[in-house]
């Protein structure tokens, strides 16, 4: 004899599968958010040398556009060579040397996966990613009765958690 499932039971049935499913994006999303939020400092960074050969006499103003660092400021200038924070541009030879502060080859590949935009061939994955948590977010309310103990519980917490994240919102 088939039974009918109720819909409680199809959804707890999806919920898991699914993170069984999803368990390896989530844990690069972790660790790609963990890393992310150091974004601004030079954790889990390393310097990285690079020489870069521009055409000679490029011009202190678009030096930075050339080398594909942002803000950078020329701070002396001696026999044809300009000096900036991180190196050096010979402007004779169009020779460029400088360092760079990168993540690591993996933990950078991680954190391009999480930022990736809707020109970028992950973008669709991203999408399902986010549908998907979204879909967890609403199938936790369907995994028990509304009448049970259990969920009147879950509300509770829900609604804590609810609480605690408008407050960060504007904090």
């Amino acid at each position: 004899m088939n039974k009918v499932k109720k819909p409680s039971m199809k959804a707890r049935i999806a919920h898991r599968y699914l993170g069984y499913f999803l368990t390896g994006i989530m844990a690069v999303y972790a660790i790609s958010g963990i890393t992310l939020i150091f974004r601004d400092s030079d954790t889990f960074k390393k310097e990285v040398a690079i020489e870069k050969t521009l055409e000679p006499n490029v011009n202190k103003e678009t030096l930075g556009k050339a080398l594909g660092i942002k803000k950078l400021a020329v701070s002396k200038e001696e026999n044809g060579i300009y000096y900036f924070e991180t190196g050096t541009y010979n402007t004779k030879t169009g020779v460029a040397n400088y360092t760079k502060k990168e993540l690591p080859y993996i933990l950078n590949k991680i954190t391009k996966f999480h930022k990736a935009k809707s020109g970028d061939p992950l973008f669709f994955l991203n999408i399902f990613f986010g549908l998907a948590l979204l879909f967890f977010v609403i199938s936790a309310f369907w995994m028990f009765l509304p009448s049970s103990p259990i969920f009147k519980k879950g509300l509770y917490f829900a609604l804590a958690g609810a609480l605690v994240t408008v407050i960060l919102l504007f904090v």
